[in-house]
């Protein structure tokens, strides 16, 4: 029996899958390219350290690996012995001698990991490169890991080996992937000045073109119309307001189409995002709930109900006014203005619980569209419910 799923290949959505295409960083990708031509024309005259600095989420391992993949691809064509090696120092705790270990293997499978010095394993990587007449770009990854535990000693050595080596082919370049500048203004000024020459910065998506970079993996990872614009565009905001974290929403993709997988759904809902989310962040506790007057926890209450019961990512502040109305009816409260909706909804906004977006209808004017982003919807009713349960038979 085959079970359902609302993938066709999820491995498309894991954190070390490097995608054919990024899009919204084009523009880099020939940056990058454009540095390290000079591997594919004369690769013996001359070495490159690049510096990548962006927040997280902003691809910059991606960037760094897709563009080793094609630069690697091109130099098999043009008969060039090349390596493009990416180490993540952090996972090797920012140890210089395992994270070269990691380089030499790359030529010497058996070389041991143990017994040699950071500066006995970089003089063998030379001599391998020049046995091999072959030439390498070593990526460090959460390089700031490399510099907290070595410091300016080991940047140093790194970026000089070079220069120690006069009239000798130039086989070593270097990438740098480091979220900001920080910490290699604490290295001294030598090292300092040796890494400061080309710096690439990838700023933050906006949510277009997050949507953008969700669609493309959705088209890899989901069967057709297993998730729906308005669900990317729900994913979207919530990655938008996690800093413009790309590997944030694609995550709570991953996630969300699991949920739908275990309620063996065809297609990912919008409260598999907001189980999902509500999983990953901070939701709305007790706490606060409790803090709620209580009218603004009957309008609340109607948010829930409205998104358990429609499979929708946005309501009308008017269609909300009609959940409301029953809701107090069977609570025997005389509803509220639709001014003081409109307050409680900018209230819950300020909070982070609900997003309000005003949107211009031409027959109608401007409308007032809401959402509960990161908040499960079930579960929200649920806690509202059995607190106003409790206070009804405590009263």
């Amino acid at each position: 029996m085959t079970i359902p799923s609302v993938f066709k290949d999820e491995s498309k959505l894991d954190i070390n899958y490097i995608p054919p295409n990024l899009p919204h960083r084009e523009k880099e990708q020939r940056l990058l390219m454009e540095f390290f031509s000079f591997i594919l024309r004369c690769p013996e005259r001359m070495a490159q350290r690049v510096i990548l600095t962006g927040d997280v989420g902003t691809g910059k391992t991606a960037l760094a690996q897709n563009f080793g993949s094609k630069i690697s691809s091109d130099a098999i064509k043009r008969r060039i012995n090349f390596r493009y090696v990416h180490v993540n120092c952090r996972e090797l705790r920012g140890s210089l001698q395992p994270i070269l270990h990691r380089a030499v293997v790359a030529f010497r499978s058996n070389y041991p990991a143990r017994g040699y010095s950071a500066e006995e394993i970089l003089t063998a990587l030379l001599q391998v490169l020049d046995e091999e007449n072959a030439f390498m770009i070593f990526t460090l990854d959460e390089f700031d890991s490399l510099i907290e535990k070595e410091g300016s000693d080991a940047v140093y050595k790194l970026t000089r080996i070079q220069e120690m080596r006069p009239n000798q082919p130039q086989r070593l370049s270097f990438i740098f992937i480091i979220r900001n500048l920080d910490p290699i203004q604490k290295l001294d000024e030598s090292a300092r000045s040796t890494l400061q020459r080309s710096i690439i910065n990838l700023e933050r998506y906006g949510k277009t073109q997050l949507m953008d970079i969700l669609n493309d993996r959705v088209s890899m990872a989901f069967d057709i119309g297993a998730v729906s614009e308005d669900v990317v565009e729900l994913v979207a905001e919530l990655a938008f307001t996690e800093t413009g974290n790309a590997r944030f929403g694609i995550e709570l993709l991953w996630r969300a189409g699991k949920y739908a997988d275990a309620e063996e759904a065809s297609s990912v809902k919008a409260e598999n995002v907001r189980f999902a989310v509500s999983n990953i962040l901070p939701g709305l506790r007790r706490s606060e709930l409790v803090s709620l007057g209580l009218h603004e926890q009957l309008f609340l209450l109607a948010v829930a109900r409205y998104f358990k019961e429609n499979n929708e990512v946005y309501v009308a502040l008017s269609e909300l006014e009609g959940v409301y109305s029953v809701i107090c009816e069977e609570f025997d409260e005389n509803p509220k203005t639709h001014t003081q909706l409109w307050n409680y909804t900018q209230y819950f906004s300020s909070m982070g619980i609900l997003k309000i977006q005003v949107s211009s209808v031409e027959t109608r004017g401007r409308t007032t569209r809401i959402s509960l982003p990161s908040t499960s919807a079930k579960e929200l009713e649920r806690q509202l419910t059995d607190y106003l349960d409790l206070m009804g038979r405590t009263e």
